[in-house]
C-alpha cells in the first residue's frame, strides 16, 4: 500500500466506481424485468438481483474505505492514518457466492428434492471455500497464503465436479433452447471463479508493493462483475427462454396454444 503511485490509487478507485455502476445497473435490470419470466423462474431472477445488490452495497463500502486511506497533496499520496478494510470483500463473498450457485439450480427447475439437496450442498461448499481463503488473504507470509489457498481449492474443485458431473443428467433434461446457455453458465462459473484463485496468488508469484495491490484489487473487481452481473444476466436469459418454451405470455400465466 505504501508503494502506490497516484495513478495506481486513482485506477483502483475508478475500477471500484465502475463495479458499483455495473452492480447497480444489473440489480435494476433484473428486478424490473422479473415479470418477463414465468413465476417458477422469478426466484432465480430475484436472487440474481439480490446478489448484485449485496455486491453494490459492499463496493460502496470498499470505495469509501479505499478513498479514506490517502489524500492527494501536490501530486503525492499522503496517508490519512485510516486502514483499508478489505474484509468487506469476504463478507460479500460469504453471502453472494453460495447464492450464485443457488440461482443456477433454481433456474434449472429440477425436482424439489434435487433442488434442495444440490442447493444446500453447493451452498455449504461455497461458504467453506470463502472461509478457508480468508486467513490466507490477510497473511503476508507466502507459505501461509499457499496453505490456505490449497485448502480453499478443495471445496472449489468439489463444486466444479458437482457442476460438470453431478449436473450432467440434469443438463440433458433441459429444453433444447437453453442447454447451450446453461452450459455457458457452468463454464462462466468455472472461468470467473478460477480467476479469483489466480488473483489470490499474485503476491506469491512476483507481484509486490503497489503493483500487487493494483493487480489484486482490479482483478477481484473484474471477477466480481463477470461472476455476478454478467452471470445474473445469463440466468435471466435462461429464464426468459425457458418461460417462452413453456408458453408463458408476459403479463399473464396462460400458456400459448400450439398452432
Amino acid at each position: 500500500m505504501q508503494d502506490l503511485t497516484v495513478g495506481q490509487f486513482d485506477l483502483i478507485a475508478n475500477f471500484f466506481s465502475f463495479t458499483i455502476a455495473a452492480m447497480g445497473a444489473a440489480t435494476a435490470f433484473l428486478w424490473l424485468n422479473r415479470s418477463q419470466v414465468a413465476s417458477s423462474y422469478r426466484p432465480a431472477v430475484t436472487i440474481s438481483g439480490l446478489v448484485t445488490f449485496i455486491a453494490l452495497y459492499h463496493y460502496l463500502r470498499i470505495y469509501d474505505s479505499w478513498t479514506g486511506v490517502y489524500e492527494v497533496s501536490e501530486g503525492m499520496l499522503v496517508a490519512t492514518g485510516a486502514r483499508f478494510n478489505d474484509a468487506y470483500r469476504y463478507v460479500d463473498w460469504l453471502l453472494t457466492v453460495p447464492l450464485l450457485l443457488v440461482e443456477l439450480i433454481l433456474v434449472m427447475k429440477l425436482s424439489k428434492s434435487e433442488t434442495v439437496s444440490k442447493s444446500v450442498r453447493l451452498g455449504v461448499l461455497a461458504a467453506v471455500m470463502i472461509i478457508l481463503g480468508y486467513p490466507g488473504e490477510i497473511s503476508q507470509v507466502a507459505g501461509t497464503r499457499w496453505l490456505w489457498w490449497t485448502l480453499a481449492m478443495i471445496p472449489f474443485l468439489w463444486i466444479v465436479y458437482e457442476l460438470f458431473v453431478g449436473l450432467k443428467s440434469s443438463l440433458a433434461s433441459q429444453p433444447a433452447e437453453v442447454r447451450g446457455l446453461v452450459n455457458s453458465a457452468r463454464w462462466l462459473v468455472l472461468v470467473s471463479w478460477s480467476f479469483y484463485a489466480v488473483v489470490f496468488i499474485f503476491p506469491m508469484i512476483g507481484f509486490s508493493g503497489g503493483a500487487a495491490s493494483t493487480a489484486v484489487q482490479i482483478g477481484y473487481s473484474i471477477s466480481d462483475v463477470v461472476a455476478k452481473a454478467v452471470f445474473g444476466i445469463l440466468i435471466y436469459m435462461i429464464a426468459v427462454r425457458k418461460s417462452a418454451a413453456e408458453g408463458y405470455i408476459v403479463d399473464g400465466e396462460k400458456p400459448a396454444k400450439s398452432a
